[in-house]
Formats: C-alpha cells, structure tokens, sequence
C-alpha cells in the first residue's frame, strides 16, 4: 500500500473514529435513556480508535519513521 493510500485510509478512519466518539458523547449526555446501548456504542468506538492507530502506525512506517 502506497503512504497517499495510508493517507487516505488515515483520513477516512480519523472521520470514523470521530463520529464514534460523538456517538458516545451523546449517548452519555441522554443516560439514563438508551443505557443498554452502552456497550454497543463503546465497542464501536473502541474499534474505530484501535484502525486508526494502526493506520497511524503502518503510515508512520512506510514515511520512514
């Protein structure tokens, strides 16, 4: 994979991961109501964080750092 793909692929995960972490806020703000998302909604986030920081990683390795 080419560093302008991982460029790429870092750009649309960091978008991911932001939404997921707005989700998350949101569902925080709204507790008690839809507590039975939590764990839904806090999986999805953390998946979406664990891609971008390998994503981050293999951008930072294939630049040569």
């Amino acid at each position: 994979m080419s560093v302008e793909e991982l460029k790429a692929d870092v750009k649309k995960l960091n978008a991911r991961a932001t939404q997921a972490k707005m989700d998350l806020h949101d569902l925080s703000e709204d507790l008690p109501l839809g507590w039975e998302n939590i764990l839904t909604v806090a999986q999805r986030a953390h998946d979406a964080f664990a891609r971008l920081t390998e994503k981050r990683a293999a951008l930072k390795q294939a630049e040569g750092g």
